[in-house]
């Protein structure tokens, strides 16, 4: 009796919600088991040659970056959360926003722009010399190199760090700060033995983004002269036409990033955090004198250089480039970003709610689902363009017999030169953004209205159209606009699975940026910079309305 009633309940469980689940499952770990497939091939020319010469130098520089840039981030980072969260000072409203507005500019439009205002005959050398009469050395400004990419990387992604430990810290921390105010601690003691210790998780995380932002980057490596393992995959692919070592390189990638995860759990080994689920919000204290003006000039110097300068120094060259650079073909362009961003945000949205559906009604097996339809995010673009493309390769190789039925030629790329692929590539690499957003939406409603609804006899699909579907509109719209921006910023996927003759505002900023066409990139910089703003401010709006 038991094993018919168990087999009952898997029929009712294994319907068109899991099919697609699991079919969305597949996709994202397709390209992850092609790229670790490679390594158990036979290696040919290219891959001795670069493994013997040139993988020493990749790995390394790679390390360098990774390493330096997740130290002056969590510097940069921690510091700013905690002077917002825990003291009041002139116009702390508005950096407590405002410094999350330099990950509007993506990291490789920061790079061209300040290398092109520091450069010999950028605004600010020659703004010294000319109404100054002061010759500074040129080297000092310099941005190329290490050091300049761990600049950018820092100046741009610390809003990482700063946002998830400033949450932690205004939300959970309370009891332990004020008591240890109470005792007599001094800021600083209160900051090193109670904030660090009780954030790390937070700090740690903010990093971890940090890192895969870094691993996953081109733009700014390729633009100032690094050579990585992700820069390394771009110039074996395009430059040697070598897919095999791509896929080597792109492996040796993923070690690195396994590693990166496997540390940070054997880090976290044996350490639990408890923290009160009745917290109250953290009171900030208020600062006054030197303080007050200390704290406003260290977030307003931040505010200048992550944000208000570049942009503003955009807007300048946008002036001088309009009349050049706006045009029909630029308006195709914009059609073309926003057409394939939403296609593309579409698709993960509907399969993040099936899969979030299915995860919480299930949740047995929820958290492998959740997490392998999580995993591309943690995998940078280059990785999983490679893997995308072997698999879309090997589909036209299947799929020869029929298109020579249909007189397409005896073995012709068809999927491989197609949209299709950089849609797939997006989906796989955002899936996180969409389901994340969804997930929060279904852990708010609860699953009393729709269990009452499936007492009543509706089936799950009705029960989530009529009951589900209006309560968590609101993620959906921020799961949307998330998606969609990120979609519109990211440069490697986008310029390794394009179809030829197929542009994006990201790949022809870069066009532009790589002929050293700085002021025609501008324009374009700005879309992008302008809907990542616009998304800001719609999210705000739409947090507000949740909370009345």
């Amino acid at each position: 009796m038991k094993t018919q009633l168990i087999r009952r309940n898997m029929k009712k469980e294994f319907n068109g919600w899991w099919i697609i689940s699991l079919v969305g499952a597949v996709v994202i770990l397709l390209p992850i088991l092609f790229i670790f497939s490679s390594i158990f091939q036979e290696a040919n020319e290219n891959w001795l040659h670069i493994r013997q010469y040139l993988l020493k130098n990749y790995v390394a520089n790679t390390i360098i970056l990774v390493v330096l840039t997740g130290i002056f981030t969590a510097l940069l980072g921690v510091t700013l959360a905690w002077i917002i969260a825990a003291y009041d000072f002139p116009l702390k409203r508005f950096f407590r926003w405002g410094l999350l507005l330099p990950l509007s500019i993506p990291t490789f439009i920061a790079a061209y722009t300040y290398r092109t205002m520091l450069g010999y005959t950028g605004v600010v050398q020659s703004t010294l010399r000319n109404q100054f009469d002061y010759q500074i050395n040129s080297e000092w400004l310099r941005v190329s190199g290490i050091s300049g990419a761990v600049f950018i990387f820092t100046l741009f992604l610390f809003p990482y760090v700063y946002l998830i430990t400033r949450a932690f810290l205004e939300s959970q921390s309370t009891a332990y700060i004020e008591n240890a105010r109470l005792l007599g601690r001094k800021p600083l003691a209160v900051f090193y033995k109670v904030v660090l210790p009780l954030s790390r998780p937070a700090i740690v995380g903010g990093i971890i983004l940090v890192i895969y932002e870094v691993l996953g980057d081109y733009g700014v490596t390729s633009y100032l002269g690094i050579h990585t393992i992700s820069t390394a995959i771009f110039q074996t692919w395009f430059g040697m036409y070598d897919v095999n070592s791509a896929m080597r390189l792109a492996a040796w990638l993923m070690v690195i990033i396994v590693g990166i995860f496997f540390l940070e759990r054997l880090l976290r080994q044996g350490r639990r955090y408890h923290l009160s689920s009745k917290s109250r919000p953290l009171v900030p204290v208020k600062l006054k004198g030197i303080a007050g003006i200390a704290a406003f000039v260290y977030c307003g110097i931040v505010f200048l250089l992550g944000f208000l300068i570049p942009f503003i120094q955009l807007l300048f060259w946008a002036k001088m480039t309009f009349v050049k650079v706006w045009d029909s073909t630029f308006i195709t362009l914009v059609y073309q970003t926003v057409f394939v961003a939403v296609i593309s945000t579409i698709m993960i949205l509907v399969i993040s709610v099936v899969v979030a559906n299915v995860s919480r009604s299930h949740s047995s097996f929820s958290f492998i689902l959740s997490k392998i339809v999580t995993s591309g995010y943690s995998i940078p673009g280059p990785i999983i363009a490679i893997g995308v493309l072997a698999i879309f390769i090997s589909l036209d190789h299947w799929l020869a017999p029929v298109y020579s039925k249909l007189g397409l030629g005896e073995a012709p790329l068809i999927l491989s030169l197609s949209l299709i692929m950089l849609i797939v590539g997006y989906f796989i690499r955002f899936m996180a953004t969409g389901f994340n957003a969804i997930e929060v939406g279904f852990e708010k409603t609860g699953k009393k209205y729709s269990e009452a609804s499936r007492m009543l006899g509706i089936g799950m699909t009705k029960t989530f159209f009529k009951v589900d579907l209006p309560l968590i509109k609101g993620s959906l719209i921020s799961g949307f606009i998330l998606t969609f921006v990120e979609i519109c910023k990211e440069l490697p996927l986008a310029l390794l699975l394009r179809p030829f003759n197929f542009e994006t505002l990201a790949t022809k900023t870069y066009q532009y940026a790589n002929d050293e066409q700085i002021y025609e990139a501008s324009i374009s910089s700005l879309l992008i910079i302008v809907i990542s703003i616009l998304s800001v401010v719609i999210l705000q709006m739409i947090g507000k309305k949740v909370k009345k």
